[in-house]
């Protein structure tokens, strides 16, 4: 990130997990909350701007890919890393489908981990500079319009 800690969202339904994310991540220097599942997921996002999320595929109130869907369509600007015990190629292929920018199995390796937000975070960095350069300043739509 340029100058600023990624605020990251981690979705889990068992606590160990989100509990050893967490101290993971803000021991890289990042902004972490938790969330236990899809409907506190999604509170959490409706007031707080996210950079990424790791969302477990295996959630107690809806399946992760839905949460994903849910999330590109509100907050399409953030990275959304699937994460999941169960990894299928079926899986795999409908987490892409719905929007994931990435897909880790669990047990989590953590150095991969880090290596797989690092890069989609400057992915996503490189992306919305790219858009904010093409996007016409007031002066110049002012100009235009004259």
């Amino acid at each position: 990130m340029t100058g600023r800690k990624a605020r990251i969202l981690v979705i889990d339904d068992d606590e160990g997990i989100r509990r050893v994310l967490s101290t993971v991540l803000e021991d890289a220097g990042h902004l972490v909350d938790t969330a236990k599942d899809g409907g506190d997921a999604v509170q959490r996002a409706a007031t707080t701007t996210y950079d990424l999320a790791l969302i477990d595929i295996r959630l107690p109130d809806m399946d992760g890919t839905k949460l994903l869907t849910k999330m590109t369509d509100t907050i399409p600007r953030m990275v959304k890393i699937i994460v999941t015990g169960y990894p299928t190629l079926q899986n795999a292929v409908q987490a892409v489908k719905k929007g994931a920018d990435g897909y880790i199995t669990k047990p989590v390796d953590m150095d991969r981990l880090l290596e797989t937000i690092s890069y989609h975070l400057k992915q996503r960095n490189t992306q919305l500079v790219a858009v904010e350069n093409h996007r016409p300043r007031k002066a110049d739509r002012r100009s235009r319009q004259s």
